[in-house]
């Protein structure tokens, strides 16, 4: 999924969220009102709260729908703004609704929750925390500036459930928290399981590049990606000349670091468009999109110069890898397999001719006799 997908579809859910509150914030205001008409809350009281409730939903929403949120790095989803904000309005509720004001602690618990399931761990407790300091500060003014309505006693029940209820809270909170900490770890190690599965399954383990059948993906999807424009790309087959020498006469690991070396010796001197992938043995395939045979020519040659220079002095004094390689143009998709083919018999044509050299398929006349044969000695 594009990256600026899913930033839309995490826009969207957030602000989904920041509408959510805001319809409590109305809910809460209409029963608040309902109060006002029972005689229960002042009623320039009620319609002060209710502007500060509003005016945080609207204002979170629209900062969200603006995309303003977004400059917050560390809290995109303005989670913890929007309870510290509905956290004062309900304190605030609690010291103007009077008898009614019980339900109230039922409210905070909902906010709590609110930020419990994206929130770490700690920040969930100072919040729980926070909220429990407020509201006990509040039971403790209203019971000694007001005890006629707010009387100590009730304060003191309602001081103990409110410790009770966002205590749980904050352990709950703790526990979450370990529980997405832990899945997140899992997800990332998926992922990267799957990452080493996918390297396994498309990358030779020796040399890095792409293996044979990544290489035959990656060569179809630029054939159907290109516009046909002739020619829509080269390929060519590279192999290392005398190869089998080197293995017989200096052991696989040998053979194995004279691999790695052209692999990187190649990777750095094609193009950045360009696909070098491992066809088989000392066998390598370049793809080369946008470009005619000559060019592809060039670029090989560029490589093998830069080749001869490379001494294997550890190895051997004064040992060098040389290698042939043919060279084809590819029409179109249909073309794909013909056209290896006739880079194939290139290949040979220069092994034939002496090895250490590039010739284009059209320049061939017809398959050189023994090709093949010259195969067995590299």
């Amino acid at each position: 999924m594009p990256a600026d997908t899913g930033m839309q579809r995490q826009q969207r859910l957030r602000a989904s969220q920041t509408l959510l509150a805001l319809l409590v914030y109305a809910v809460f205001a209409v029963v608040q009102h309902m109060e006002v008409l029972a005689g229960m809350i002042d009623e320039a009281a009620s319609w002060r709260l209710t502007a500060w409730n509003l005016t945080g939903g609207v204002g979170f929403y629209l900062a969200i729908r603006s995309g303003i949120n977004l400059r917050v790095e560390a809290d995109p989803a303005l989670t913890v703004p929007q309870m510290l904000w509905a956290m004062v309005g309900i304190t605030w509720s609690y010291a103007i609704t009077g008898p009614a004001r019980g339900g109230v602690l039922l409210i905070m618990t909902l906010v709590l929750l609110f930020g419990i399931f994206t929130l770490p761990p700690r920040r969930s407790r100072m919040l729980a925390g926070l909220a429990f300091a407020l509201l006990a500060a509040t039971m403790a003014w209203k019971g000694w500036t007001d005890p006629a309505r707010y009387d100590p006693r009730v304060e003191v029940m309602h001081f103990v459930f409110a410790a009770i209820v966002l205590g749980a809270v904050a352990a709950l909170a703790e526990r979450l928290g370990k529980l997405r900490a832990r899945l997140v770890a899992q997800r990332t190690e998926l992922a990267s399981a799957l990452e080493r599965i996918q390297s396994l399954a498309t990358r030779d383990e020796l040399t890095g590049l792409l293996n044979r059948r990544a290489a035959i993906d990656s060569l179809r999807a630029e054939l159907r990606r290109r516009d046909r424009v002739k020619p829509m790309m080269c390929v060519a087959l590279i192999d290392l000349d005398r190869f089998k020498r080197i293995n017989d006469d200096h052991g696989h690991a040998a053979g194995d670091r004279v691999l790695r070396t052209f692999a990187e010796v190649a990777a750095a001197e094609v193009r950045a468009p360009d696909v070098l992938s491992r066809w088989g043995g000392e066998e390598f395939l370049l793809m080369m999109p946008a470009t005619d045979e000559g060019e592809g020519l060039a670029c090989l040659e560029r490589v093998r110069r830069r080749l001869q220079q490379v001494v294997f002095d550890d190895l051997a004094p004064g040992l060098r890898v040389s290698f042939s390689a043919g060279v084809a143009a590819c029409l179109d998709e249909d073309d794909l397999e013909p056209a290896i083919d006739r880079a194939d018999r290139a290949m040979y044509q220069a092994k034939n001719a002496g090895r250490d050299r590039v010739v284009c398929a059209s320049q061939l006349s017809a398959p050189a006799a023994g090709a093949r044969a010259a195969k067995a000695t590299g």
